[in-house]
């Protein structure tokens, strides 16, 4: 935005002032007229069409860049932009609108097949495992798939081998090596500069803190990550055995030789692809399997673009999407102050019957996060249901968010759990030392100042003691919710607590969750919940503008800066956190 400034001069006569201010406001009304112009002009211009669906469509679905819950606005700029030189276009497709795309595909009898193209889409696996299961729904219909892509990353691969067939670029390559879970840790660097980052924390499995204080990880560390590792590991094999009909023990062989760089004809003897083909040798599987050679390719986007209307229904069931890291009242992701006026507004809205609280987020700032738990438990209070759908993760604050819910689902390979909490307040008093910088105050009081004593001399034993006590109580308090709304006692939860990760199928038997489920389940059950049959579905908060979408587009950060700026951001979090474990899992 731009803003317009001019000193004014107290010496002035006050009517040259009155028309200084006079002229600045008129400016500034006229650039509000031409903003409103132009956002109305490109609206219009810019409208997506309606898609009519021909005979001999096949769904063309393009598994490359990104995938989120939610995809923006289409960008109608993204095509003028990849034309700048050195600018690589990212791609963010929404798991909701692929797995909507697919239920249409499935019903639309002009639909006659689904096309994977690709195999580079960078997702976790439980959103995989969603995609994958609208696949074999799809299939049910008596329709096929087919798969192709030059490189299939691992999750890929899982995706793609419920194809019918499954196709490899001659010079490609197949992912399949198992999965390893790799930290960074950044505590050799924080000596370098000076800083010692303080902690205070409540769990013997909670290790979002160990990057800052360690060079490894723990011995408790290092057992639940093994855990959740081999489960995600066992789901993706098992996948891929009943999808390619290779036993799960020939599957860890092939891990073991890591398919990625073996010869291409390798994955046609090991049953892994059934053909290598170029791009453009498609056209004719494609026209065997519809029997025509009139067929249509439909894209991602003008599948998203086909009317869905339910005229005359008037319930609705929300899906609240809450991605990303969980802040008090800015940033991407699940802000706190910004979910809790919208869960107000859900709230005041008569056509809303149920919730589905879609979660995908590793947690954050407790203090938000307690303030989402309570706008949630509000909304119970009038009656209507809310059910929870886990995506990727569900941890930590995101549990916290997720556990007073009347039901909850989680895939077998979500990652749930993370129940503790943390603080963090760096010491910069070798930094400051270094630089020649004292420090000196009066205070009233033993503790006056104390952030600021903490920060700039270290903490002392009665500050830490402090600190460890606050910490404690919110504990306490997360620990409280958990058995509030599992219906168990504190102490049942603070036995599978302390921090731990635990995946989808674990945290059922534990009483975590309720059931194994996806998204459509969770939408069922809180229509049933709600006693309605027949409803649409609206899903909160709307779509990002292509605007927002372009300017973060333009952030090309390098890795180094991106790893400063992680610990920037830890350093100024706010104290007390409820966030599982940063983990990078290939």
């Amino acid at each position: 935005m731009i803003f317009f400034h001019r000193e004014v001069n107290e010496n002035q006569p006050r009517y040259q002032r009155h028309g200084c201010l006079r002229s600045c406001l008129i400016t500034f009304m006229v650039y509000l007229l031409i903003c409103g112009l132009c956002g109305w002009l490109f609206e219009d211009m810019f409208e997506n069409p309606t898609t009519t669906l021909e005979p001999n469509s096949i769904y063309r679905l393009r598994l490359e860049g990104t995938l989120q819950e939610q995809a923006p606005e289409d960008n109608p700029f993204l095509d003028m932009m990849s034309e700048i030189p050195g600018y690589e276009q990212q791609t963010i497709l929404g798991l909701t609108d692929i797995i909507d795309n697919i239920r249409l595909a499935k019903t639309n009898d002009n639909i006659k097949g689904i096309y994977l193209d690709g195999g580079q889409l960078m997702m976790g696996t439980a959103s995989a495992k969603a995609i994958r299961d609208a696949l074999i729904d799809f299939k049910t219909s008596g329709k096929w798939v087919i798969a192709y892509a030059q490189q299939y990353g691992q999750a890929n691969y899982y995706l793609a081998s419920v194809a019918d067939q499954l196709y490899v670029n001659p010079v490609g390559s197949i992912s399949w090596h198992g999965l390893s879970a790799q930290k960074m840790y950044y505590t050799r660097l924080l000596e370098k500069i000076g800083v010692e980052m303080q902690i205070v924390k409540v769990g013997s499995f909670k290790s979002a803190v160990e990057p800052f204080f360690m060079t490894h990880m723990s011995d408790a560390d290092r057992q639940q990550t093994e855990k959740y590792v081999s489960g995600l590991w066992s789901e993706l094999r098992r996948g891929v055995s009943e999808s390619r009909h290779i036993s799960e023990a020939d599957l860890d062989a092939l891990a073991d030789r890591y398919m990625d760089l073996q010869p291409q004809e390798e994955y046609i003897q090991s049953h892994m692809a059934d053909g290598l083909v170029y791009t453009e040798d498609m056209d004719s599987i494609f026209r065997a399997w519809t029997g025509t050679k009139d067929f249509h390719m439909v894209s991602h986007t003008d599948m998203v673009n086909v009317p869905r209307t339910k005229a005359g229904v008037k319930d609705e069931v929300a899906v609240i999407i809450a991605e990303g890291n969980i802040t008090d009242t800015q940033g991407e992701g699940i802000v706190g102050k910004k979910m809790v006026k919208l869960i107000g507004k859900i709230r005041k809205n008569e056509h809303v019957k149920a919730v589905v609280l879609r979660v995908n987020s590793g947690g954050g700032s407790a203090d938000a996060s307690e303030q989402i738990w309570h706008a949630m438990t509000t909304l119970q209070q009038q009656g209507i249901p809310v059910v929870v759908s886990m995506g990727d993760y569900a941890a930590s604050g995101g549990y916290y968010i997720s556990c007073e819910a009347d039901y909850i689902f989680a895939q077998p390979n979500t990652l749930t759990g993370s129940i503790g909490i943390f603080g963090t307040i760096p010491n910069f008093s070798k930094i400051r030392d270094k630089a020649g910088i004292d420090v000196d105050a009066v205070s009233t009081h033993e503790h006056s100042g104390l952030e600021a004593n903490m920060i700039y001399r270290g903490m002392n034993p009665s500050e830490r003691a402090l600190m460890q006590t606050m910490v404690e109580r919110g504990y306490d308090l997360f620990t409280s919710r958990c058995a509030q709304g599992r219906h168990m006692t504190q102490q049942e939860i603070k036995r599978i607590g302390e921090g731990r990760v635990w995946l989808g199928t674990d945290a059922v038997a534990l009483g975590l969750v309720d059931c194994l489920g996806n998204m459509d389940d969770a939408i069922v059950k809180a229509a049933d919940l709600a006693g309605i049959e027949s409803y649409t579905i609206q899903t909160y908060p709307e779509k990002k503008s292509f605007l927002d979408e372009m300017i973060q587009a333009l952030d090309d950060s390098t890795e180094e800066e991106k790893i400063i700026a992680r610990i920037r951001t830890f350093v100024s979090r706010p104290r007390i956190m409820a966030q599982m474990p940063e983990v990078t899992i290939e």
